[in-house]
C-alpha cells in the first residue's frame, strides 16, 4: 500500500528544514505528502524537493483566502508544484451567516479552479457535524450547497459521533483522500494504532473504495518524525 503523510505532522521541522522533512519521509516509505503552508519557499524550490526524494504532492492545506484574495497567483504556484488538490483546512462557519458566505465563496472559485485543473476541497474535524448555536449544520450544508470535495478527517468524525465508514460510503462521489489519524473520544490524538479511532476499519475501506490515505498525526511525541514513524510501522504491519 501507498501512504501519504500530512506536513502538520512534522511542523517542528517544516519551517526551517522542509528539505530535510520531505527526506525523512520519503526514506520512512511515505509515497506522497500534503502540505500545510510552504514558509516562502519558491515553488521551484519545493518541485525540485519533491523530485529529488521521488515523493509527489497529493493536496495542500491552503486557507480559502488565500484562493479568494490572490487566486491567479495561487493557482500558479500550485500547478507549479504538480498539486491538483487545494484543500481549505477548516473555517470559521459558526453561524448561518457566515456559512453563506462561505458557500457563496466556494460556489465561485470551484468551478474557477476546476477550469485550471485543480479541485476544491474542505477538511472537517468535529464542530462541523454538531448544531451551531443558532442551530444551523456546518457539514450539512456545504454537502447541500457546493460542488466542494471532502477531506474526511476519519478521527475527527469519530469523535463527533459520526461513524467514519459511513460517511465514506454516503459522500464517495466527492471523497478523493481521507485523513488517517488516531486519538481517544475525548479529542486527544496519537500516533495511528495506540487510540481508540477504527483505523483498521479505515485503512480497509478506504482500499476497497480505492480513496487514498493521507497520515495526520499531530501531537509531536516525543518530535514529528519518530510520531510519524511509528505511524507508518503500524501501517506496515496491517499490510503484512
Amino acid at each position: 500500500m501507498e501512504y501519504g503523510l500530512q506536513l502538520y505532522s512534522v511542523r517542528d521541522i517544516t519551517g526551517k528544514e522542509m528539505g530535510r522533512a520531505l527526506k525523512e519521509v520519503a526514506a520512512m516509505g511515505y509515497k506522497f505528502v500534503e502540505f500545510a503552508g510552504f514558509f516562502g519557499i519558491p515553488a521551484a524550490e519545493i518541485r525540485a524537493m519533491l523530485d529529488e526524494y521521488g515523493l509527489e504532492v497529493s493536496g495542500t492545506h491552503t486557507g480559502w483566502q488565500e484562493v479568494a484574495d490572490n487566486f491567479e497567483a495561487t493557482v500558479a504556484y500550485h500547478k507549479a508544484i504538480g498539486n491538483k488538490n487545494i484543500i481549505v483546512p477548516g473555517a470559521d462557519l459558526n453561524c448561518q451567516a457566515k456559512i453563506d458566505a462561505f458557500v457563496e465563496m466556494a460556489n465561485k472559485f470551484q468551478p474557477m479552479l476546476a477550469a485550471e485543473g485543480i479541485a476544491f476541497g474542505y477538511h472537517n474535524h468535529s464542530h462541523e457535524f454538531h448544531p451551531n448555536a443558532d442551530g444551523s449544520m456546518i457539514h450539512a450544508q456545504l454537502e447541500l450547497r457546493t460542488n466542494l470535495e471532502f477531506e474526511i478527517d476519519t478521527y475527527w468524525a469519530f469523535n463527533a459521533k459520526v461513524d467514519p465508514i459511513q460517511i465514506l460510503e454516503r459522500l464517495q462521489n466527492r471523497i478523493r483522500v481521507i485523513h488517517l489519524k488516531d486519538g481517544d473520544e475525548a479529542g486527544h490524538g496519537f500516533a495511528l494504532g495506540e487510540g481508540k479511532a477504527p483505523v483498521a476499519a479505515v485503512r480497509e475501506k478506504a482500499i476497497e473504495m480505492g480513496i487514498r490515505m493521507v497520515v495526520e498525526s499531530e501531537t509531536l511525541q516525543p518530535d514529528g518524525l519518530s510520531e510519524v514513524k511509528r505511524c507508518i510501522d503500524y501501517l506496515k504491519t496491517l499490510d503484512a
